[in-house]
């Protein structure tokens, strides 16, 4: 006999096809997390295989079943740590949130956690399927609003690079040099695309490659090149 929280069962029997999408639900709130098992339960691709309205009961249910999916109310205590502790007990599981607000700091706390996919408070029982069916073929789905508040921090991100600078103590106009010498440009090619004396190309070429300890052209352009993947 399964055990139970809160009076409901936390396991389901398992009767299900070998393409079925293995469901946990885990939302504290005992009327949505029933009415949302039902809804999915008459779904012939999903087979709901345990409900937990808590923290440790997700944990300890997702360990003991292994679930494509873990369907999670973001909101519950613990949420977002539960999240991370999922992806070490039930690795392979996708982890789907739903009643979220779709602020900007709540989207990528969620995203940096590893969600797969995003149900918010304003999308329908219809929508959320089509969520779990795009997760369960390894998309991840995303509302236009999430979109781009994932594309702002990825912004936010970039602009907090720094750019490398000139390696091995080049002055700016070696460290340009040396950049096009990487493309493959010739001596006279350099010259003319700086709009400078060959002769000046070929000084500041000498002073690149003692600067760089490097013996040719070859040996300049791979070391900036490895540069500039760093």
């Amino acid at each position: 006999m399964s055990s139970t929280t809160n009076g409901l069962p936390d396991a389901i029997p398992e009767t299900r096809s070998d393409d079925q999408i293995r469901i946990l639900v885990a939302i504290g709130v005992r009327l949505y997390r029933e009415g949302l098992s039902e809804m999915l339960g008459r779904h012939e691709r999903f087979k709901v295989v345990a409900l937990a309205a808590d923290y440790s009961g997700a944990l300890e249910r997702s360990h003991e079943l292994q679930p494509d999916i873990v369907f999670l109310d973001v909101n519950m205590p613990d949420g977002l740590r539960l999240i991370h502790d999922l992806h070490m007990v039930v690795p392979d599981a996708a982890v789907v949130v739903t009643a979220m607000a779709e602020t900007d700091g709540e989207i990528v706390a969620c995203a940096e956690a590893g969600v797969a996919g995003f149900v918010t408070q304003d999308q329908s029982l219809a929508e959320a399927v089509g969520v779990l069916e795009s997760v369960a073929r390894g998309e991840s789905p995303c509302s236009p609003r999430t979109a781009a508040a994932l594309l702002r921090r990825v912004a936010v991100l970039s602009a907090q690079r720094k750019p490398p600078g000139p390696p091995d103590g080049l002055t700016p106009r070696e460290n340009q040099i040396a950049g096009l010498i990487a493309r493959g440009r010739s001596n006279k090619e350099i010259a003319r695309e700086l709009c400078i004396e060959i002769s000046t190309v070929k000084n500041h070429v000498h002073h690149m490659l003692e600067k760089l300890g490097v013996r040719g052209r070859a040996e300049a352009a791979a070391r900036v090149r490895a540069h500039l993947r760093s």
